[in-house]
């Protein structure tokens, strides 16, 4: 006797699913968008450091501990959705970020009521560096569409099998050009980051994004899992216009 599966989610091409309203996408889509700008309000200017066994005081981007989950997520949105979807998520996130940076903007600027003396720590906090806010969305722009382009097409010559290997090898390539374009656009030639530092930074920034990747993958199977067995459909980009400026879905 054959056993079915009702759960089990049915392979689709992307370009089959145009018109397709899914439940828990626009969910997935609001905590790929907010873990994206409070990693970079909170943690993209900071340098901290860790003392490792065998090798001493080790430097690592403050945003480094939270940062890695928006290329977790943005793996489930293009596993589980396809990279047309991850494609609104990606620009939605890049607007979301240009507000954020035009609101700060006005907002530290505004002249302080004479009887508030938090102006000095708002602006430590929330004052933007041009440089480094260009660096970021710039990184994030590049890094995010390479991710997402990688597993979308790892998943078709892999034909769904062994999810590992795309949520891996896509975040590799997509936070090696995060990085390479983050460090050196950000800080290269600034005063109190000096080469040795930024390259130090740099480098540990990549191997941790990587290692937060593996770590996290059994998390990212459940996801993948759970959101599959919901909407009941497993996408591949199959015909899918790779192009990051195409509007449509």
């Amino acid at each position: 006797m054959n056993i079915v599966d009702h759960d089990a989610p049915e392979p689709v091409a992307a370009t089959a699913m145009r018109s397709e309203q899914f439940r828990y996408f626009d969910f997935v889509m609001a905590a790929f968008v907010t873990i994206l700008l409070l990693s970079n309000v909170i943690g993209a200017g900071k340098r901290a450091v860790i003392d490792l066994p065998f090798i001493g005081a080790w430097p690592f981007g403050a945003g480094i501990l939270f940062f890695p989950v928006s290329y977790v997520i943005g793996d489930v949105l293009t596993e589980v959705y396809g990279y047309a979807r991850a494609r609104r998520c990606i620009w939605a996130g890049f607007g979301a970020m240009l507000f954020m940076v035009f609101m700060s903007t006005v907002v530290v600027a505004l002249p302080p009521d004479a009887g508030w003396t938090g102006q000095a720590a708002y602006e430590s906090v929330f004052g933007q560096v041009p440089r480094i806010v260009l660096a970021s969305i710039c990184a994030f722009w590049v890094g995010e569409f390479a991710n997402s382009f990688v597993l979308a097409r790892m998943k078709i010559w892999t034909k769904g099998r062994m999810l590992w290997t795309r949520t891996i090898g896509s975040t590799v390539v997509g936070q090696a050009f995060d990085s390479l374009i983050f460090y050196p656009l950000a800080f290269y030639g600034a005063p109190d980051w000096p080469v040795e530092a930024m390259l130090m930074v740099m480098v540990s920034q990549f191997a941790l994004k990587v290692s937060w990747e593996v770590l996290l993958t059994p998390l990212t199977y459940v996801a993948v899992g759970w959101l599959k067995r919901r909407e009941g459909v497993d996408v591949y980009d199959e015909g899918t216009d790779f192009s990051p400026f195409r509007t449509r879905v």
